[in-house]
């Protein structure tokens, strides 16, 4: 499986759904990104669409 993580930098109007500086998984959406957007499963455990630019990339390294 390749998981793509970031992590939450701005919360903005999203305060109940996401925290900052924690670590989120994201979902591949083509339409979304072209849109400046990102599916992120977020504090409910749903995805939902988000701005980018509230996240920065994280890369998780495996030891397997």
């Amino acid at each position: 499986m390749n998981s793509k993580y970031v992590i939450c930098i701005n919360n903005d109007g999203y305060e109940d759904d996401l925290m900052l500086r924690t670590v989120y998984r994201t979902l591949p959406d083509k339409s979304a990104r072209r849109s400046e957007y990102i599916c992120v499963i977020d504090e409910t455990g749903e995805d939902y669409l988000y701005p980018a630019s509230y996240f920065v990339k994280y890369d998780v390294q495996s030891t397997q």
